[in-house]
């Protein structure tokens, strides 16, 4: 199959991007990770809380997406298939630090064990990533703050549906909700969060937690190295 540049995959369509893929193009996999890199940063994040964690959940997801990428039936849109396998490992990640199996979190978005013992870190390198600090205003610092003390639950269907802006249908077939729950816990999660923001702060949600830039090229050449292109 004639390869490629990275830059004359941009638009190219998702079925295209995975058969090039399959057969090891270095150029379609980079697409397909920078087309996805944030969204499944943002879903990742939204249950480990933590950025250096939520790094490593995408980088082992993506090594376990393309190594299943011949298996891939279109069943569902590829977005959703790599965002529910990077919901595993993240929740995989979340059992072995707490214990606690995410099943048990009720399906009619009630308040469960897990959302009295999740740890809610402040990330270690928040501080210290100048990129980060320059692309954050200390109003997107406060939307994340706000959103990392939601208990998982209502924090991941919250950063799926009004942060990344996935749909209730693509939320619920993602996370294996019904509709009716994914509505139940976005409203939830909105409701606790007027305590700590006001109304005029709804446009900034979709500046939170950032990931383009050295840290999207980061994980892109971390994955293609692993793979071993």
């Amino acid at each position: 199959m004639h390869k490629l540049k990275p830059e004359l995959l941009e638009g190219a369509p998702d079925a295209e991007l995975v058969t090039r893929a399959i057969a090891r193009d270095e150029a379609a996999v980079r697409a397909l990770i920078q087309r996805y890199n944030r969204r499944l940063y943002r879903v990742a994040r939204s249950v480990v809380s933590d950025d250096g964690e939520a790094e490593d959940v995408l980088q082992e997801a993506y090594l376990k997406a393309f190594a299943a990428l011949g298996s891939f039936r279109a069943e569902s849109s590829l977005a959703t298939w790599l965002t529910r396998i990077v919901l595993n490992e993240a929740f995989q990640r979340l059992r072995r630090r707490i214990d606690v199996p995410f099943s048990e979190v009720d399906r009619d978005g009630g308040q469960t064990l897990m959302a009295d013992v999740i740890p809610f870190p402040a990330s270690s390198r928040t501080a210290i990533d100048p990129e980060r600090a320059m692309a954050q205003s200390e109003i997107c610092r406060l939307v994340e703050k706000a959103i990392d003390a939601l208990p998982c639950e209502f924090r991941a269907v919250l950063v799926a549906r009004v942060v990344e802006g996935m749909s209730v249908e693509e939320t619920a077939a993602a996370f294996d909700l019904l509709p009716e729950t994914v509505k139940t816990r976005l409203h939830r999660a909105r409701k606790m969060l007027k305590d700590a923001l006001a109304e005029h702060l709804g446009p900034h949600f979709s500046d939170a937690f950032p990931f383009d830039g050295k840290r999207c090229e980061r994980i892109t050449d971390a994955v293609a190295s692993r793979l071993g292109f």
